[in-house]
């Protein structure tokens, strides 16, 4: 999931930021409103986390300005506003959700988690399955065919994203964003590595295998290869 945080408080920006990489987010931040309007019109983003009060463009206005534009991505409010008008105000606009500050980072993940399955479509309990692998977004554990598998935050980010793309092939490209971000190099074997350690902890000793390699375009997930593999 791919996250752009506006905050002008650096203090703030940095907290978040590491909090949501921590728990395999990918977030990028934006110092203003300005700036976090125009990163967020590309629709690139999941999920927006706005405050409210930014230099240039406030949280409301870009909120109202994306809506605008046909820009649906879903947008939570943090902000030192916390008054009944100021909520209402916000999700009047459009917005998916507004948490009060001051605020635990504990309630701030599980509100962008809410959304996220919103978003996604995800079922209420928040559990993924391909075959006899099941994922559940909500207690971060994974198991195969009742057997439980420990994975590292960005081993369970990346097996998240190729089972909510299960059956299609997705490239280093997509990986590279929705993982990571565009902070490396796609073609590094950074994602090679990763892959390899998700098959030994979930593909070794199970049958069938579930992760699939589609030479020069990317990954496959589900019973069968690829045709084009």
């Amino acid at each position: 999931m791919k996250i752009l945080y506006v905050e002008d408080d650096p203090g703030a920006r940095e907290y978040i930021q590491k909090g949501l990489h921590e728990n395999g987010f990918v977030a990028d931040v934006a110092l203003d409103g300005d700036e976090g309007f125009e990163r967020a019109r590309s629709g690139v983003y999941d999920l927006l986390i706005l405050d409210v009060m930014l230099p240039g463009r406030d949280g409301y206005a870009i909120l109202k300005d994306l809506r605008e534009l046909g820009v649906d991505t879903p947008v939570l409010f943090l902000s030192a506003r916390g008054e009944a008008s100021d909520r209402i105000r916000g999700l009047n606009l459009g917005a998916d959700d507004y948490l009060p500050k001051p605020f635990a980072f504990a309630e701030l993940l599980a509100r962008v988690r809410a959304v996220a399955r919103r978003r996604l479509g995800e079922p209420l309990d928040g559990r993924l399955q391909v075959e006899d692998l099941m994922l559940d977004t909500q207690r971060h554990t994974v198991e195969r065919a009742g057997r439980p598998i420990d994975l590292t935050p960005k081993e369970f980010t990346l097996l998240e994203y190729l089972m909510r793309n299960a059956e299609q092939v997705v490239s280093r490209a997509m990986i590279t964003e929705k993982v990571w971000g565009y902070s490396f190099d796609s073609y590094s074997n950074l994602i090679d590595v990763h892959i390899n350690h998700l098959r030994k902890k979930m593909d070794r000793g199970f049958d069938p295998k579930l992760i699939h390699t589609v030479k020069g375009v990317g990954y496959f997930m589900g019973r069968r290869e690829s045709p084009a593999a």
